[in-house]
């Protein structure tokens, strides 16, 4: 299977547990690893052959910039639903939602969750077994 990797993209948002993370906001990097057939895309060098990825960055910029959230996990889901739910042409995805500055005393890069979806012969998204 073929890849498409958005890498980095960042966000503004305001998603978190305590009020002044939803008052304040922060930045939030997301990572994409995309898996589809890319085969047609090449040959023809036709974008509607492919999945747009300026369309999956609004799709993904929606939910970030969107209604707060408590959790990056929560987040991270809403980001691997969306993009599988529009996009049928994926088969799995794998998202990345890093919060490089939660509000509490830690010296580090941040935090990160990811999560691995794909949609399943019935077209049900699931979470990908190892």
């Amino acid at each position: 299977m073929d890849r498409m990797v958005l890498k980095r993209i960042v966000f503004y948002g305001y998603h978190g547990v305590y009020p002044e993370e939803n008052r304040l906001g922060q930045k939030y990097f997301v990572d994409l690893d995309l898996r589809l057939d890319l085969s047609r895309a090449a040959l023809s060098d036709n974008v509607n052959d492919t999945v747009n990825y300026a369309e999956i960055h609004a799709v993904v910029k929606e939910i970030v910039e969107g209604p707060p959230v408590k959790l990056i996990e929560t987040l991270t889901e809403k980001i691997a639903s969306a993009v599988l739910g529009t996009y049928t042409s994926i088969i799995e995805a794998k998202v990345s939602v890093t919060k490089p500055n939660p509000p509490f005393d830690i010296t580090f890069d941040g935090v990160t969750v990811e999560l691995r979806r794909k949609r399943n012969q019935s077209g049900n998204i699931v979470p990908v077994e190892d």
